[in-house]
């Protein structure tokens, strides 16, 4: 009697934690940029360059947007940036939603 209890117990125990599991929102995956798209920054912030790994310019905020018009460098892509910025420049790629 105790046992079938027991099994009762751990079987609803872990139907619960599948169930929240399941439910549990996906976090936010970055993406890469597309050449000819508007991508919104998925990163909180995001550095604009005078070229890859170059000098600073300016910071996207995440929710800014950025116009890819590549071409994609060393894990960096040029284009331009809306928001503080306006103007063109190479950001890191990979931190679009």
């Amino acid at each position: 009697m105790v046992t079938r209890r027991r099994t009762r117990a751990i079987a609803g125990l872990l139907a619960g934690i599948v169930a929240a599991t399941v439910t549990l929102p996906a976090p936010a995956q970055a993406a890469n940029g597309t050449i000819g798209q508007r991508e919104t920054v998925c990163a909180s912030d995001l550095f604009v360059r005078t070229q890859p790994n170059g000098a600073w310019m300016g910071t996207l905020y995440q929710g800014q947007t950025f116009l890819v018009e590549g071409p994609h460098s060393g894990g960096y892509v040029y284009g331009f940036a809306y928001g503080y910025i306006n103007r063109r420049g190479w950001v890191q790629d990979g931190w679009f939603c």
